[in-house]
């Protein structure tokens, strides 16, 4: 029954650290690199490279929550959301509505 998540490359959920910056500050987030492929595709979908998509995210959140408590989970949610929302309508691609920063 479970063999299609059991089987799966180990790769895929192997922890990988990134550097990033985030408001200003050098950070590393480790998230689960099946994680990151989505971010990395999530990011180019905004016209944005992974970095300016991960500082604007953690801006954006701060602004609507006053707090971002853990950002890997934000980005692990983030993806899940993501992931459903192409569920829900495979023609086209989930919009999201980042608000960049000039």
């Amino acid at each position: 029954m479970c063999e299609v998540f059991a089987g799966q490359d180990p790769a895929r959920y192997r922890a990988v650290n990134r550097s990033v910056r985030i408001g200003g500050h050098s950070t590393s987030i480790q998230i689960e690199a099946a994680f990151w492929d989505l971010i990395d595709e999530i990011a180019a979908g905004q016209s944005l490279s992974t970095s300016r998509f991960l500082s604007t995210l953690y801006d954006e959140a701060l602004d609507i929550n006053g707090q971002v408590s853990n950002f890997a989970s934000l980005l692990r949610t983030s993806c899940l959301i993501y992931l459903m929302g192409k569920a829900q309508h495979p023609e086209s691609p989930p919009q999201f509505h980042i608000i960049a920063a000039e």
